[in-house]
């Protein structure tokens, strides 16, 4: 079934998220594809796989679906990635009623920590944490298929 994706993107100016995280895990990703009119993503986080299919942004909002696929499939898939494949740090940070995910670059992107909320709406307001400097939603310079 499909699923709206509306989140908006910061850079990150401190390590301030760390002490107020809830939970912090690794990741891998790479893209199958990255068409302008969609993406494919599979996913390595804390050992579980994962394939994600994603439509255009426009806005903030863009379709997603995400489906469960078994490790070793995921392992594989990475070697068949466009491009180079991306490794993380997630840290997940509640602040003022919504759950952030800061994305702490490793490997070749290390010093890149970026924020990102999802809302309920492009028109929600949302009170932004002290740790979030200029925002980059949309600028796509900081979609993870082009990093």
């Amino acid at each position: 079934m499909a699923k709206f994706e509306i989140e908006r993107k910061f850079l990150v100016a401190d390590d301030s998220y760390k002490s107020l995280a809830t939970g912090c895990g690794e990741m891998a990703q790479g893209y199958l594809s990255r068409r302008k009119e969609s993406t494919v993503r599979v996913r390595i986080v804390d050992g579980r796989g994962y394939l994600t299919v994603k439509g255009v942004t426009t806005g903030a909002t863009r379709e997603e679906y995400e489906y469960e696929v078994p490790l070793e499939d995921a392992r594989r898939m990475l070697l068949m990635c466009e491009g180079k494949v991306v490794e993380k740090r997630r840290w997940i940070v509640p602040y003022a009623g919504y759950m952030w995910e800061v994305d702490e670059f490793t490997g070749r992107l290390a010093g890149l920590t970026l924020a990102e909320v999802e809302l309920p709406s492009e028109e929600c307001r949302v009170e932004l944490p002290p740790f979030v400097s200029s925002e980059v939603t949309g600028d796509p310079a900081y979609y993870n298929s082009n990093l």
